[in-house]
């Protein structure tokens, strides 16, 4: 034991010197010999300390500790943690705590005292404010040393307040850091974010402890308040973010804290509107006057001040009246420039209301920005008293959505607010819009009845939904249940009494409302009140008596309606009764009107009244008055009752609306008004009717065709006069049929309506106008012969219309129309109906100025129609057209007249009348056209007038650019930018821009003129054939004929230069002899020509062009009449005038004339045809025809001649004219041909001599020559000539497999070669079917190979392969004709094909033959 001593004594005399090594090794020494030496181990962890080993310092000092908790190890802890700095800060504290408690208990409080303020100062000044914060804990009251340190360190009150401002700014800061950090994740919202980082932070804070302490231990009254307001606000936000099953808890707190505060009448905002608001009491009565009183004056700034004070001063306040001095006015405004409190700081004045328009100013004000429950059912209460139903629906809605809001944040159930507002709102429905809203009312009224079955309000609530509804019988049920709560209420008393008289009971329903006007006027009850009763008692009594002397006394019902109004100026249902006491008894209509007006104003639910009303305006016309109570009605809600009610719709707001709108030309609005009166009333005809008007005028014609249709079924159903008159709907719907083009039916249904409404002036015209359409359609068409007869129909109608509809601008518009149609189907001019216009020019012509617009200019007047005279037959056409013409210019100046007084169509009739005379220039002789004509000058100053008086229209700019194209193009440039620039999608005025451009030889601008045109519409044809014209100035030919074929396929029959360039082009393109050309080609020029024919029958170089077509189509009877018609007209011209023109043309006539007679068969007048045109042809020195045409036309009337001849049995003639001809046209191949052939036919060796050497002499200029070649080998095989044949054989070879052969001569090619191998030497079958075999290889798209290998193996399968690519090569997908068709049909020898081959080419031979042999076999 005295060694140990010894060296601790030599241990701590090394520590001294400062020789830590041999310290350690001492120690150790020691340690080893006795373990539980506490001062060696303090020795060696002091040692280790000195050596920077701390850890193992540590360590030892702890074993020290475990051996004796002693004052000395504890300090070199201390000292130990004190260099670690924070980090080691928990350590410290327990350390610093041990320590101190040592010191406690030996009782040296002082150097307690400095261990703990050591350690303190350590933790504020070298650790964080988090760690600071958890040692100032150690002087608190909640510390084990707290008790020996009292009065010795801070009051526990300065403590925690450090405390708080620590915690306060550091979960402030860590609130904004968490926020700022995870708003930026993907998909964080800041609202979700805020509420979970609060959560996070208030729900862990320690403030609301640190809060409490505040409370208990501040010394300083102030102090102790303003922390009990931050514990309650601290308490109120964790509330606000708690989840919701764990809100209960902390709302008990909140509560207990916020009333704690209002017992101690602190003035604490939050606290008082927590207490109040949460009280949920379930009448206002219950709420504790003094604690109202008392927020009053507290908070005079607040919503809720506002609100309860002017509930509580008003009559209907449930609380003592506070007694009050001289009130001060209203506060309208915070910044009132008088309020010297407001300018000097002074305190807020408290308002006290004085009249009930201050009230319900000042209550206004507090409810707009207020979210206070306590307030809204304030404010619903008095709205509810008020009457103020509208305004009650939207603020119990907003209350409801509020309460809500406030349910979910806090956890806190409204149930007595929730019920006072479906009551309120219930209440409110019941009047808004009624009976709209009734099922909502009702729902509401019924869920309050589940939480609360004895509810009067609710009961009354839902009685008076049935008294709407018409279920009287419950509505008595709960009136009477609500009275068993309530006895005295004379509302609820009043009601059961009308629902009586509403059951027809009105001699009970007199008693009990009789009984109950005495006790109204003694409680002074609502002046609304006291004037619905007296008006229903009126009620009653007007119908206990309908007689009229009762019902017009003065001392009955209508003293009643006058009482209600002097109770109550503003009651509308007296306004009512009186207007209707007026208006069927009074018989003071004006008086009526009034009251009608002033019902509909006070109140858009007063029905019958606003019909009335609405009746009179329409009678008036007063559309737009009657548009306005119409809406009325229907924004009241009184239309469409709601889902299960017993009233029946009104119909007649929204058939009203629609008739307005149909004045107002709103069709769309219209269309929507009819087709909702029409879900109300389907049976309801006019609106049936007005629909069909409606869709008619927006352009719907097939819906206007439904709605139409279904008004005349309600006719047919109906009673006769029980609907009115009917006709409307047959005119309606012929303007629908006209709209869509049907005009035949249109037309059909206004000769029904005139039959019975003669006089009716719009349907006359309307028959008239479609009468002149259908026939300008059927122009359009093609339909020439109907246009004029519908035509001339109008005419004769025209005269037999009422007198005074001939004064009118569109009957006369309609003639001239009529009349026009004749000038443009010329062909029809006999058929002018002459004598109806005299008789038409004579109505109301009393006055010459009717006629003489612009005579002096065109000199038309009535003489030309009205002269009388015998014409020659070559003279009428030119006469009927001139009569014409000036008949349709005679009608527009007529509709000139009659519309003197209305600009509009004045400027219409100018334009209208420029046409007529623009066509009638047009229709002058092309060589008086060269110049400006009378008609051209008066179409000129017709366009100018138009455009003077209607300048913004871009067709009369575009008309004049078309009049002056050729007058002065510069001023035609000029209108047609002027009509672009008012309309520059206007395709007409585009194609006329460029054919003025055309005229003046501009191509690229014509072109992009045409181009635009194209664009805007791709369906104007002129716009397709300007571009063609365009496309043969660049010589592009196929592209021409292309434009002009799409040209001719959209355009309308009525385009005459379509039709006259469209077969142009084409015979252009048949001159070129095309491989690919068939007679289906030329049947639509044909039909073009004839549709030219007969819109102008004096164009004869058409007439002489379609004769060419027709000769192609092997219709020589129709082209020998066109070509004698027009030999005879040109004829007669030459005679007339001698013309160069004319004689050439005749000769080329005569020559085709020829061609004609002989092909049909007429050979001598061929002949003699022919000769004339040699005759006429024979001068070379003459200039009549160009040498081109003179050499043609003398090779056709010479081969003509020659044939003629040869078929008069004249050979050497025949043969000297061909001779000629071969001479002339230097041995045409064509010709030599039909020579070869006639020669060869005379039979004699000299002259079949002769056919060979003019054969072979072709070959030897052009060895491409088929039909020589042919005919050649034709001759060497009938001659057999092996050399000849081989030769010919060699070159057919050739032929066979050029691409310029024609599948018809491919067919002869094999035919020849076909007999070639027949007639050799050494001939077998298999010989000819491998010559048929090789047309098939060459050729298997063509029939004539598969025919013939099908004849001669009798093979059904080569037969059926002939009529496969037969059908595949017929037009349009190829060019294979009716003949071909037919053999390839005949081929198959089955009856069906026979039979079809007969329907396909009658004419042919062989479908006969097919046929009989199928039927024989």
């Amino acid at each position: 034991m005295a060694s140990i001593k010894a060296s601790l004594k030599a241990i701590n005399d090394a520590i001294r010197q400062q020789k830590w090594d041999d310290a350690l090794a001492q120690a150790e020494n020691v340690i080893s010999r006795d373990p539980k030496s506490y001062q060696a181990h303090v020795f060696k962890a002091f040692a280790l300390d000195k050596k920077n080993q701390p850890e193992l310092a540590e360590e030892e000092y702890q074993t020290a500790v475990r051996i004796r908790s002693d004052a000395q190890a504890w300090q070199g802890l201390i000292k130990l943690y004190e260099k670690q700095g924070p980090r080691a800060f928990q350590k410290y504290q327990l350390a610093a705590l041990k320590l101190a408690e040592i010191y406690r208990d030996a009782n040296e409080m002082y150097k307690c005292q400095d261990v703990v303020d050591k350690f303190i100062d350590f933790a504020r000044i070298r650790c964080d404010r988090a760690q600071y914060v958890q040692a100032l804990h150690l002087i608190l009251p909640g510390s084990p040393i707290y008790p020996a340190l009292e009065g010795r360190v801070p009051h526990p009150a300065k403590t925690y307040e450090t405390i708080a401002q620590i915690l306060e700014v550091d979960e402030k800061k860590r609130i904004n850091t968490l926020i700022g950090e995870r708003r930026t994740r993907l998909g964080a919202k800041i609202s979700e974010v805020t509420l979970e980082v609060n959560r996070e932070v208030l729900c862990q804070s320690e403030l609301g402890h640190v809060y409490e302490q505040l409370t208990l231990w501040a010394q300083d009254d102030d102090v102790r308040r303003q922390y009990e307001e931050k514990l309650l606000q601290f308490r109120y936000d964790r509330l606000l973010v708690t989840p919701a099953q764990d809100k209960a808890a902390e709302l008990q707190v909140v509560q207990k804290l916020a009333d704690g505060m209002v017992i101690i009448k602190h003035p604490f905002k939050l606290a008082w509107d927590i207490s109040i608001e949460w009280r949920d009491h379930k009448e206002i009565k219950d709420w504790d006057v003094n604690v109202l009183n008392e927020y009053c004056s507290f908070f005079p700034d607040s919503d809720l001040y506002r609100v309860l004070t002017g509930f509580m001063t008003s009559d209907i306040s449930p609380f003592p009246k506070k007694p009050t001095d001289t009130p001060a006015p209203v506060r309208t405004s915070e910044t009132d420039d008088e309020s010297s409190d407001d300018e000097d700081g002074g305190a807020p004045t408290s308002v006290i209301p004085y009249t009930d328009e201050d009230r319900l100013l000042m209550m206004t004000e507090g409810i707009s920005t207020t979210h206070s429950l306590l307030a809204h059912r304030l404010m619903g209460e008095y709205y509810q008293h008020l009457e103020e139903h509208e305004s009650n629906v939207e603020l119990m809605r907003k209350a409801m959505k509020i309460m809500l809001a406030e349910t979910e944040k806090t956890g806190k159930v409204f149930t007595n607010a929730n019920q006072a507002f479906m009551l309120y709102l219930g209440t409110a429905l019941v009047f808004y819009q009624s009976p709209r809203n009734h099922g909502e009312a009702k729902f509401l009224f019924d869920k309050v009845l589940e939480v609360d079955p004895t509810s009067t309000a609710a009961m009354i609530g839902v009685g008076l939904v049935y008294e709407e509804e018409e279920e009287f019988d419950q509505a008595i049920d709960f009136l009477r249940r609500a009275l068993e709560g309530d006895s005295g209420n004379l509302r609820v008393r009043a009601e059961v009494g009308w629902l009586h008289a509403l059951k027809g009971d009105y001699t009970r329903g007199k008693a009990e409302l009789e009984s109950l006007l005495p006790l109204m006027i003694r409680a002074s009850v609502s002046k609304d009140l006291l004037a619905q009763t007296q008006y229903r008692l009126g009620c009653c009594i007007w119908n206990l008596d309908p007689s009229k002397p009762a019902r017009k006394s003065r001392t009955g019902a209508y003293a009643y309606f006058l009482d209600a109004l002097k109770s109550n100026f503003n009651y509308a249902p007296a306004y009512s009764s009186l207007g209707i006491y007026y208006a069927d008894y009074a018989k003071d209509k004006k008086r009526a009107q009034k009251c009608f007006l002033k019902a509909v104003e006070l109140s858009p639910a007063e029905v019958e009244a606003a019909e009335r009303l609405a009746r009179s305006f329409a009678d008036d016309g007063d559309w737009d008055r009657v548009e306005l109570v119409a809406q009325r009605v229907v924004d009241s809600g009184k239309v469409r009752p709601p889902p299960g009610s017993k009233k029946k719709g009104l119909s007649w707001p929204l058939s009203a609306l629609g008739v307005a709108e149909l004045n107002k030309q709103d069709y769309a609005k219209a269309v929507v008004s009819f087709q909702q009166a029409l879900r109300i009333a389907p049976e309801d005809y006019h609106s049936w009717v007005g629909l069909g008007e409606s869709y008619h005028n927006s352009g719907r014609y097939i819906s206007a065709t439904k709605a139409i249709q279904n008004a005349q079924k309600l006719e047919e159903r109906a009673n006769i006069g029980q609907l009115g008159d009917t006709w409307f709907t047959r005119y309606m719907l012929a303007n629908v049929k006209r709209e869509l083009g049907e005009f035949d039916e249109a037309i059909t249904l206004y000769r029904e309506v005139i039959s019975t409404r003669p006089e009716e002036e719009g349907v006359v015209i309307a028959l008239m106008q479609t009468m002149v359409e259908n026939s300008m359609d059927c122009v359009e068409k093609g339909l020439f012969g109907k246009s004029v007869d519908l035509a001339a129909g109008t005419l004769s109608f025209a005269l037999t219309t009422p007198t005074h509809v001939a004064n009118t601008f569109n009957f006369w518009k309609a003639v001239g129309d009529s009349c026009s149609i004749f000038s443009s189907v010329q062909s029809h001019t006999h058929d002018f109906p002459t004598e109806d216009l005299r008789k038409l020019f004579s109505l109301g012509a009393e006055s010459k100025s009717a006629y003489s617009v612009l005579e002096e200019v065109d000199g038309v007047g009535k003489d030309v129609i009205f002269a009388e005279g015998i014409f020659p037959d070559d003279e009428k056409l030119g006469v009927h057209l001139t009569r014409s013409l000036h008949a349709t210019i005679l009608a527009h100046k007529r509709a000139i007249h009659e519309s003197a007084n209305d600009i509009h169509a004045q400027a219409v009739a100018y334009y209208n009348l420029g046409w007529a005379e623009n066509r009638a220039h047009l229709c002058l002789p092309s060589q008086l056209r060269l110049q400006s004509s009378r008609y051209q000058k008066a179409a000129v100053r017709c366009f100018k007038r138009a455009i003077e008086l209607e300048a913004g229209n871009p067709e009369f700019w575009n008309s004049l650019g078309v009049v002056t194209s050729e007058i002065n193009p510069s001023v035609a440039q000029h209108a047609f930018v002027r009509s672009l620039f008012l309309n520059e999608r206007s395709a007409h005025a585009w194609s006329n821009l460029g054919a003025l451009a055309l005229l003046q030889n501009d191509v690229q601008l014509a072109n992009e003129a045409f181009t635009r045109a194209q664009s805007n519409d791709p369906d104007y044809a002129h716009a397709w054939l300007g571009q063609g014209l365009v496309a043969l100035l660049y010589g592009d030919l196929k592209e021409a004929r292309g434009l002009f074929t799409h040209a001719m396929d959209i355009s309308e029959s009525s385009s005459l230069l379509t039709r006259r360039q469209y077969p142009v082009s084409v015979f252009d393109h048949i001159l070129t002899n095309p491989p690919n050309l068939n007679v289906t080609s030329l049947i639509q020029p044909l039909f073009a020509l004839a549709q030219l024919r007969s819109l102008n029958p004096q164009d004869l170089a058409y007439q002489h062009l379609s004769t060419l077509y027709q000769e192609r189509t092997h219709d020589s009877s129709r082209a020998i009449d066109a070509l004698e018609n027009v030999c005879e007209q040109l004829e007669a011209n030459y005679e007339a005038t001698e013309s160069a023109e004319s004689l050439a043309r005749f000769a080329l006539a005569k020559t085709d004339l020829a061609r004609s007679y002989l092909s049909a068969g007429d050979h001598l007048k061929a002949s003699e045809c022919g000769e004339m045109a040699l005759q006429l042809s024979s001068d070379e020195s003459a200039k009549e025809l160009t040498g081109e045409q003179r050499t043609k036309a003398r090779l056709s009337a010479h081969m003509t001649v020659g044939l003629a001849e040869y078929f008069s049995k004249n050979i050497e003639a025949a043969v000297a004219y061909f001779q000629t001809a071969l001479d002339e046209s230097n041995g045409n191949p064509d010709a030599v041909c039909v020579l070869a052939q006639m020669l060869w036919a005379t039979g004699t060796d000299e002259a079949r001599e002769r056919a060979r050497t003019v054969l072979f002499d072709v070959i030897e200029k052009d060895s491409s020559h088929v039909q020589s070649v042919l005919l050649l080998g034709v001759i060497a095989l009938l001659d057999e000539d092996e050399e000849s044949l081989d030769a010919v054989t060699s070159e057919l070879q050739t032929l066979r497999t050029s691409d310029k052969v024609t599948d018809a001569e491919h067919s002869q090619i094999g035919e020849v070669f076909r007999a070639v191998a027949a007639l050799s030497e050494n001939s077998t079958e298999g010989d000819i079917l491998t010559q048929l075999q090789n047309d098939v290889m060459l050729y298997p798209h063509l029939p004539h190979g598969w025919s013939r290998v099908a004849e001669l193996t009798g093979e059904e399968y080569p037969a059926n392969m002939a009529l496969k690519v037969a059908l595949k090569a017929i037009p349009p997908r190829g060019e294979l004709g009716a003949m071909e068709l037919a053999d390839a049909y005949a081929g198959t020898g089955k009856v069906t094909d026979a039979q079809t081959a007969i329907f396909v080419a009658p004419w042919s031979s062989r479908g006969w033959e097919s046929l009989g042999s199928a039927v024989a076999s």
